[in-house]
C-alpha cells in the first residue's frame, strides 16, 4: 500500500483526523499489525475490534477507525467500520488507473479470475485476488495492495445476498466486468435464478456507462444482455453460434483439453489447457475475451492459458498408489456437479469409475429437487458406482438408484470411508465432489492413507 495521510483518509470518510500522521497499511487484526498502520475496528459474530483498539495503538498503530471514542486511543469515528473499510479501499483504488476486471458468477469465477490474470500478465504487471478473499473484508485488502507498478488487476466478487455485489463493485470500480454464469448458488437467499441474475448485475453499479461487460453466451440468463443492456456487451461460448468468441474443434486428451478460438468469425489461435472439462474451456474463452479487450495478441493469450494450474480444492487430479483421484471439494452446485461428472466421464481409466458425492449446501427449498437432478446426472457420467454422503445426498442416491445405478448412501463419514475403501480395486478412478462444508478432502486422506504412507516410505 502506498502512503496515505490520515487527514485525506478522514476527508474520504467524512470524519476528522485525531492527529497528523502517515500510514502505509490498514489492519484489522492486532496479531498481524506493523508499526505505523491504521487499525480498523471491525465487529463480528464472536468478536468486537473496539475491544482491541487501545491495545493496537499501544502496539504501534498510529490511530484507530472506530464507531465511538475510546479513551486513551486516537480515533477516527465513523458510523460503520465495515462500510469505512470499503470507503478507504474505494478512495485508495481511485488513485490508480489499471485495466481492472471485476469477476462474479455462480460458479467458475475463481477459475475465470485465475485464467484472466494469467492472460493479462502476458502483457501487464497484474494484481489478482488471492485465495477466496472476495468478500467485503478480503476485497478491500486486495485493492489496497495496488501500487503504481500495477497495470492491471483481476478482482473476484463473491456474494450471498442482494446489495453485496453493489457495494463491492462501487468499491472496485471495474473497467471491465465479467459474469461467468447464473446458477443456483445462494438461491436460499435470492429465491430464484432471476433473483441471482439481478444480484450479479449489481456489478454494473460501479462501472462507467461505457465500460464493457463480458458474459457467457451459453447461459440462458446472460445471453440476452447483449441486446438489452445499453453498454458494450461481449459474449463467449461453445454451444451458442452467435457468441462473439467461440471455442470449436475441442479435443479431450489425457489431462488436457485443446480447442480453437473463433473470434468474430475468424480463427485466431489454438489453445491447450493442462486440465479437463468443457467448463474450463468456457472459462478460458472468457479470459480470452478480456485479453482481447485489453489489446493482447491471441498468440500471447494462448501461451498464457497453457500455463493454467488448478487452485485450492478445485478439480485436482491426484495419484494415490494405483488409484487416480479427482479431488473437487471446494464447493458444489448442480452446475459444478455436472462439470465434475463430465470430467469423470471423459477421463480414461484402466479400472472402474467411482463418484463420491456429498451435499450441496445453501439451496433452500429447491434442495431436494436439485439433488435429484444431480442423481439423474450420474446415469450418464460413466460411473460404475456412486457413493453419497450427507443428509441431502439421499436424494442423489434415490434418483440414481431409480435409474438403475449401483448406489451407497450414508450420513456417517467413517462409514463412507470404510465403504469406499472396501469397494476399491487397483486402477480405479474416483471423483470426490461436495460443498466445502462437507470436508470430503478428509475422506480422501483417510481412504488412501495406506497408499500415501507407502509412497512416503518409497520417496
Amino acid at each position: 500500500m502506498e502512503m496515505l495521510r490520515l487527514t485525506e483518509l478522514a476527508a474520504a470518510l467524512g470524519t476528522t483526523a485525531p492527529l497528523e500522521a502517515e500510514i502505509t497499511e490498514v489492519c484489522t487484526d492486532t496479531r498481524n499489525m506493523p508499526t505505523g498502520c491504521l487499525f480498523l475496528a471491525l465487529r463480528g459474530a464472536n468478536f468486537d475490534g473496539h475491544n482491541f483498539a487501545k491495545r493496537a495503538v499501544e502496539n504501534g498503530a498510529v490511530a484507530a477507525v472506530t464507531e465511538y471514542e475510546i479513551e486513551g486511543c486516537p480515533c477516527m469515528v465513523v458510523p460503520d467500520t465495515r462500510r469505512a473499510l470499503l470507503q478507504i479501499a474505494a478512495y485508495y483504488r481511485s488513485k490508480f488507473s489499471p485495466v481492472l476486471v471485476g469477476v462474479t458468477g455462480s460458479v467458475g469465477k475463481t477459475t475465470s479470475k485465475e485464467m484472466t490474470a494469467l492472460v493479462l500478465s502476458a502483457k501487464y504487471n497484474t494484481l489478482k485476488t488471492q485465495g477466496n478473499l472476495n468478500n467485503e473484508i478480503g476485497l478491500p485488502k486486495t485493492l489496497m495492495e495496488l501500487d503504481p507498478s500495477h497495470e492491471a488487476a483481476v478482482i473476484e466478487m463473491g456474494m450471498s445476498d442482494f446489495g453485496e455485489i453493489h457495494r463491492l463493485s462501487c468499491t472496485t470500480q471495474p473497467t471491465i466486468g465479467m459474469i461467468t454464469n447464473i446458477g443456483f448458488s445462494h438461491i436460499e437467499n435470492l429465491k430464484s435464478q432471476e433473483g441471482i441474475l439481478k444480484a450479479k448485475l449489481e456489478i454494473l453499479d460501479g462501472m462507467a456507462e461505457d465500460a464493457p461487460l463480458v458474459v457467457s453466451a451459453d447461459d440462458a440468463f446472460l445471453a440476452p444482455l447483449k441486446k438489452t443492456l445499453e453498454r458494450p456487451v461481449y459474449t463467449y461460448g461453445i454451444e451458442n453460434e452467435e457468441a462473439d468468441v467461440r471455442g470449436t474443434d475441442i479435443k479431450l486428451g489425457e489431462g488436457a483439453t485443446s480447442f480453437t478460438i473463433i473470434d468474430m468469425g475468424q480463427e485466431t489461435c489454438r489453445v491447450t489447457l493442462p486440465c479437463m472439462g468443457l467448463h474450463n474451456v468456457l472459462d478460458a474463452l472468457g479470459a480470452y475475451t478480456v485479453g482481447k479487450l485489453a489489446d493482447i495478441e491471441p498468440e500471447l493469450i494462448a501461451e498464457a492459458l497453457g500455463k493454467y494450474k488448478t487452485v485450492g480444492f478445485r478439480q485436482n487430479i491426484e495419484q494415490h498408489g494405483t488409484y487416480t483421484v479427482i479431488a473437487d471439494c471446494y464447493n458444489a452446485s448442480p452446475d459444478s456437479m455436472k462439470a465434475a461428472l463430465s470430467v469423470l466421464k471423459e477421463m480414461k481409466s484402466s479400472g472402474r469409475k467411482v463418484a463420491v458425492l456429498g451435499d450441496m449446501l445453501e439451496l433452500g427449498d429447491l434442495s431436494r429437487k436439485l439433488h435429484e437432478i444431480v442423481g439423474d446426472m450420474t446415469l450418464i457420467s460413466g460411473a460404475d458406482q456412486v457413493f453419497c454422503y450427507g443428509e441431502q445426498a439421499k436424494y442423489i442416491a434415490k434418483a440414481a438408484s431409480n435409474g438403475g445405478m449401483s448406489v451407497f448412501h450414508t450420513e456417517d463419514k467413517t462409514e463412507l470411508c470404510s465403504a469406499v475403501r472396501a469397494y476399491l480395486r487397483a486402477g480405479d478412478l474416483l471423483l470426490f465432489k461436495a460443498s466445502r462444508g462437507m470436508h470430503l478432502e478428509d475422506c480422501i486422506k483417510e481412504i488412501f492413507k495406506q497408499e500415501d504412507e507407502q509412497n512416503a516410505i518409497l520417496d
